[in-house]
């Protein structure tokens, strides 16, 4: 159990600095490839689908529900990444990578055009699509190195003077 909630903790602090290289990768691509990324494209369109528009229905709430989406699929994302950690045969950061790729590809060539929520990869500028792999590639290896410091953290026992201080 301990597995799947540092995961999920792991994949939630992750999405901060997947969060940061997104933007800072969106700002520097040519103006007219500048349109809201897809973690906007995807919360909009489910919201569409759920009959929730009054929840993006301006600027503000698209904004909140996307923040509130994209992190909540990161926890989703690093739980699930806890449950197969310990069968990664690589270190955090490269079994992280992996992870974050994984994730690139089930979602970006995987469910979402199967759900018709959003074209294909395949079919979008290679820029936003480079940024796109490369955002998930920082967080996977956010994960998995948050995910070996939180694995670590619980291995470690407590010395018999912390015991005391803690109120053991």
């Amino acid at each position: 159990m301990h597995q799947v909630v540092n995961g999920l903790i792991a994949g939630l602090a992750a999405t901060v600095p997947m969060s940061a290289v997104m933007a800072a990768l969106h700002r520097q691509l040519p103006s007219h490839e500048q349109q809201p990324l897809p973690p906007r494209e995807v919360t909009v369109e489910m919201a569409r689908r759920a009959g929730a528009e009054g929840a993006v229905d301006s600027e503000s709430k698209r904004e909140a529900s996307t923040w509130l989406s994209h992190f909540g699929y990161g926890a989703a994302t690093g739980t699930l990444y806890g449950g197969l950690a310990p069968r990664i045969p690589l270190g955090p950061v490269s079994g992280g990578v992996l992870w974050g790729l994984v994730v690139w590809a089930g979602s970006y060539l995987g469910w979402l055009p199967a759900a018709g929520i959003r074209p294909s990869s395949e079919k979008q500028p290679p820029r936003r699509e480079a940024l796109m792999i490369a955002a998930h590639a920082v967080f996977g290896a956010a994960t998995g190195l948050a995910y070996e410091a939180l694995a670590r953290r619980g291995r470690v026992r407590p010395a018999p003077g912390d015991m005391i201080g803690a109120g053991i």
